[in-house]
């Protein structure tokens, strides 16, 4: 039994392919919050939704976000009335007393409806019109989307990693602001001085989550500050992956990310650019599977295969390659 996190679009792709290799009922997922927004009054989990489309089966695969084919009839028409009434287009933060109002798990990420800088898909705001419903309804985050995978027919169990609100705030040249407005509406154009986890201090894995995080855990190619960093931020998710075997597959190839903003995030954060500062930001990692092509020298055990992920032949050739890093380090993996 393994368990995978999850941010972003590395981990599901790693995932598609991954049936042969680990029996999707025994591998758990647990997903970053830091990214989720309340947006219009609900509330957007965008790596959870990413794992429960993928693994359901709705994912588009063309952007890694969404759902196929999905319809935007009701987000074209809130972009043409708010155009039409000459209103900003750009994100529209709620006043900051309304941050700490209403539902807990929004904190400090709380958006107007107006114009919607996030698209939404017809389709896709149903499920977050039921998970908002269902968490109003007195559920918590964790069962919500329980439910939801349900509805979707996913067979491998999808955690959030928290019950509690943390926010992945990123502090720029241009002043702080929610990770989506600076990745989605401003294409992570500002300079970065440092990423802030509001929340963190106070927030806890759930019970759920730590019961994964008692097997051996494998770190999917996600962006180690916003993906992954949220989680470690809380004190108890970085002591239990300190006491399992962990296996990180590295986004770079040297000094090359596959994609997003993990490099400008790292150096921000104090890391080098590159594998090597994958590993440096992973101390709590045992071994790493690298792409063939990377000749980064770590000081742990690893793995080299064509680390490539863009269809599930991939997926599977570099879930073997964890499979291999997880035996050399004696996780016991069924």
């Amino acid at each position: 039994m393994v368990t995978f996190l999850a941010g972003g679009t590395g981990t599901p792709k790693l995932l598609w392919g991954a049936d042969g290799v680990f029996e999707p009922a025994e591998t758990p997922v647990v997903c970053n919050t830091g990214d989720d927004v309340e947006m219009g009054s609900l509330l957007v989990c965008p790596d959870v939704d990413t794992v429960l489309f993928s693994e359901g089966g709705i994912l588009d695969r063309e952007t890694w976000w969404g759902i196929d084919d999905d319809s935007t009839a009701t987000h074209d028409a809130i972009s043409e009335l708010a155009e039409n009434a000459g209103l900003e287009s750009g994100p529209r933060y709620l006043p900051e007393r309304e941050q700490t109002a209403g539902r807990a798990i929004a904190r400090w990420r709380r958006f107007s409806g107006v114009a919607e800088f996030m698209q939404l898909g017809d389709r896709d705001r149903a499920i977050h019109t039921t998970r908002t419903g269902l968490l109003d309804e007195g559920n918590t985050l964790t069962e919500v989307t329980a439910t939801l995978a349900q509805a979707l027919d996913v067979d491998r169990s999808v955690l959030p990693m928290s019950d509690d609100p943390v926010a992945t705030i990123v502090h720029t040249d241009e002043g702080a602001m929610h990770f989506q407005e600076f990745w989605v509406h401003r294409r992570a154009e500002p300079t970065v001085d440092r990423v802030e986890f509001r929340g963190a201090a106070d927030a806890e894995p759930t019970d759920a989550v730590l019961a994964a995080l008692g097997r051996p855990v494998v770190i999917g190619p996600s962006n180690p500050v916003t993906s992954i960093g949220p989680m470690v931020a809380m004190d108890t998710f970085q002591a239990a992956l300190e006491s399992t075997p962990v296996v990180a597959v590295s986004p770079f190839v040297g000094d090359r990310v596959f994609s997003g903003p993990a490099g400008k995030l790292l150096e921000a954060s104090g890391y080098e650019a590159s594998t090597a500062g994958v590993a440096e930001a992973y101390p709590y990692a045992d071994a790493f599977v690298l792409d063939a092509d990377d000749e980064t020298d770590l000081d742990r055990p690893t793995v080299r295969t064509d680390t490539e992920l863009g269809s599930p032949a991939d997926g599977e050739r570099v879930c073997r390659a964890v499979r291999e890093a997880l035996e050399a380090v004696g996780a016991e993996v069924a």
